[in-house]
């Protein structure tokens, strides 16, 4: 009350000067505002100093997260439960438990444009000429755009690359050799677009040289170059060492299939695992490998006609005129279900044992594989062995799905391939990479004569399964010396099936290998 009074007494007096008072009161009123003003830029000036500091604060912690967080949520009980704070435990102790990744160096080096690639063919062809781009590319100091899938082929499969291989890994894993992007530069990509790429297939089983001194100077004049045709474009022998290394690196290391694979893989080789060893059988009959070949044994007419228009449906598909007979005759037609039986059991396979069938489905269905199914009874599918669930997003993608059958096959106990198609071969050469896993390699050209002879009577079972299983002794995926013949690429081993210069024998091998070698 006092003070109240003393204001209005000292306004009293003020109003009492005058004119006077009226300076007196605007001096005074001038002094309260700046006063006031003064008082406001200090509260925005510590207001301003605090906001930075809590934002560093915040930075910093953010910073040291991975450090700090698990120590704070332990010391907060009242925010977290116990099973929260047990969770938080367990996940620390994983992430000490896992070391963390290191990458290879990047590899520094003039680039001398970019190599766009169209792969073409199933999963298996595609892989092998990624492999071949990646080291192609490598030795051209250009950079190479992440390679697309074929979408137009049989299968028609629309699978992007990172739909099927773990494509960060692909590209981090490989750094230190060859600079790989998921895409062209925005300048370099508008370029593309308005149509300034230069398109070209190059010639099959190539040098290395040719494209040293065909491609190079192309990219180099047009930036971009894309090959749009990539099964078979590098010779199998005769390659600088560096470069076959290279591709093995790519097949057996940065070719990895993506999580989702992987983890179904990994659950139908456990699934067969728990019901003891198991032969993975690439039963390639197929209606789309029969029209192909016209290889019609065991066809009834109907079936004929229909592989016959299939056939003729593809005009890519070269050959339309075909002798099935002759053909089968030359060992250049896939084994029959029934042939393959009669091929098992004379190699006194154990008809116990579990044969998952890596395949399509085949033609002609049960009727065709009856007598398979009698002779072995524990035939599995991963269509049998997963829920349709599991599969549910593999549908109508037949390259995932081949993926899954890679997998099972580079896991089983026994590969046996009925035909040398591209899965055959480089499941092949992924099994010798992996220690000469057993891999039985089948004459057909000599076991269709065998079987047309037992029958046909002239041959008894004992003197049949002798036969073929003398034939066989040393087709069991033996390392072996890659057969080279000049100019004549497409009739000698495939790189990919015998990669003898990525493979690692052990001692008593290098010296059997030595020994034949004088002999």
């Amino acid at each position: 009350m006092c003070k109240v009074e003393k204001e209005r007494r000292g306004v009293m007096g003020i109003r009492g000067l005058g004119g006077g008072g009226d300076k007196l009161k605007n001096s005074l009123l001038q002094t309260t505002s700046s006063s006031s003003s003064r008082s406001r830029m200090k509260l925005w000036m510590i207001r301003a100093t605090t906001s930075v500091l809590l934002w560093t604060c915040v930075v910093q912690l953010t910073a040291l997260g991975d450090m700090w967080g698990p120590r704070v949520l332990k010391g907060w009980p009242s925010c977290f439960s116990q099973e929260s704070a047990v969770a938080s435990s367990v996940l620390q102790d994983r992430m000490i438990s896992v070391p963390a990744r290191v990458l290879p160096p990047k590899r520094v080096y003039k680039n001398n444009g970019y190599l766009m690639v169209s792969c073409n063919g199933g999963l298996n062809q595609m892989r092998a000429a990624i492999c071949d781009m990646v080291a192609i590319a490598r030795y051209l100091n250009v950079t190479l755009v992440v390679p697309e899938l074929d979408k137009t082929s049989f299968w028609a499969d629309p699978s992007e690359f990172q739909d099927i291989f773990d494509v960060d890994h692909f590209i981090t894993s490989l750094r230190d050799e060859v600079r790989i992007l998921k895409e062209l530069p925005p300048r370099v990509k508008r370029r593309v677009e308005l149509g300034m790429v230069y398109t070209m297939p190059p010639v099959s089983w190539s040098d290395i040289s040719y494209y040293h001194n065909q491609i190079l100077p192309l990219i180099q004049k047009y930036k971009v170059v894309h090959l749009n045709k990539t099964d078979a474009r590098l010779a199998n022998n005769g390659q600088p060492w560096e470069i076959q290394k290279l591709r093995c690196r790519v097949n057996f290391s940065a070719l990895r299939f993506t999580s989702q694979i992987e983890e179904l893989g990994r659950r139908v080789i456990n699934l067969l695992r728990a019901n003891g060893p198991f032969l993975v059988l690439h039963l390639r009959y197929e209606m789309d490998m029969l029209a192909f070949s016209g290889c019609t044994q065991g066809c009834n007419v109907e079936e004929v006609e229909e592989l016959t228009r299939m056939r003729y449906a593809y005009p890519w598909w070269k050959e339309k005129i075909i002798n099935s007979d002759l053909k089968r005759k030359d060992g250049l037609c896939p084994l029959t279900p029934e042939e393959t039986a009669l091929t098992l059991s004379a190699l006194e396979i154990d008809p116990n044992i579990q044969i998952y069938i890596a395949a399509g489905e085949i033609y002609g269905g049960e009727r065709r594989m009856a007598s398979l199914a009698k002779a072995f009874p524990k035939l599995v599918r991963k269509e049998t062995l997963l829920e349709p669930s599991d599969l549910r997003f593999f549908q109508n993608h037949s390259s995932q799905m081949a993926a899954l059958d890679y997998l099972v096959s580079l896991e089983s106990d026994i590969f046996v391939p009925t035909y040398d198609g591209n899965m055959a071969k480089v499941v092949e050469g992924h099994r010798r990479f992996l220690g000469f896993k057993k891999t039985i390699l089948l004459d057909r050209r000599l076991l269709v004569d065998l079987i047309d002879q037992y029958n046909g009577g002239e041959l008894n079972w004992d003197e049949f399964s002798s036969a073929v299983k003398e034939a066989h002794a040393e087709r069991m995926g033996n390392p072996t010396k890659r057969l080279m013949i000049q100019d004549r690429p497409k009739e000698e081993d495939y790189f990919y099936a015998n990669p003898e210069e990525c493979l690692q024998l052990s001692d008593d091998e290098q010296l059997s290998d030595g020994l034949l070698s004088s002999m």
